[in-house]
């Protein structure tokens, strides 16, 4: 949905919390810009948390990875969910990453590259080894604790906290199960219906980044 300017945004600064800074390029500009615009403070700071969890743990491991990639597709990674951009026949993932290429070629960037940011957006959903697509395995990762509460002892409980708190959750929980609902209604085969099947409403409901919550047992 576009803003219509009277919600209370998250203020993006250069550091998103102490020891993780978004990349300092105009795409990672343009990209937040276009998340802030579209999507609501939940699902914005969802985003940003989704970054801050893959770029922590990429730094905590030694592990390599592209900044400005991983960053921008973390930023677009749910604009398929969004009504302006949803499709009622192509998983949202897909979209988004039809998304991601065409911004990316707005971007400037090259062929390859806009590929890049596409593959992320769908590995997120999909799944990828970190040998085949660090960036790619870095978002699933992040994604799969943000949203199910997945190996939150791969984070130190500190951080978690102070994450949550720089960035909170807001209605994350209502809103991505009201979203995955809808898609698994109308995409009956999508892999947003696969997660309604496997229980992702019961893993929000008990993800450890709530207040109270604890993990959920697949």
């Amino acid at each position: 949905m576009v803003s219509d300017g009277t919600r209370t945004e998250t203020v993006l600064t250069d550091e998103l919390i102490p020891g993780i800074v978004r990349p300092d390029t105009a795409a990672s500009v343009a990209a937040y810009e276009v998340t802030t615009t579209y999507c609501t403070p939940a699902i914005v700071n969802h985003c940003l948390r989704s970054y801050v969890w893959a770029a922590w743990y990429a730094a905590n491991k030694g592990l390599a990875f592209d900044a400005e990639l991983l960053y921008v597709a973390s930023m677009l990674h749910d604009i398929g969910l969004v009504p302006e951009f949803d499709s009622h026949t192509v998983p949202f993932e897909d979209t988004g990453g039809h998304v991601a290429w065409v911004f990316a070629a707005g971007a400037g960037w090259p062929t390859a590259r806009r590929r890049r940011a596409a593959e992320v957006v769908i590995r997120h959903m999909r799944g990828t080894e970190l040998e085949e697509d660090a960036e790619g395995y870095l978002l699933a990762i992040a994604t799969s604790l943000d949203i199910s509460g997945r190996n939150p002892e791969w984070w130190p409980e500190s951080l978690r906290r102070d994450v949550v708190t720089a960035l909170p959750r807001l209605s994350l929980r209502e809103e991505f199960v009201r979203c995955f609902e809808d898609q698994a209604a109308r995409k009956p085969e999508s892999s947003a219906a696969a997660a309604m099947a496997n229980g992702i409403a019961g893993r929000l409901a008990t993800n450890v980044l709530d207040a109270g919550g604890t993990p959920h047992a697949d």
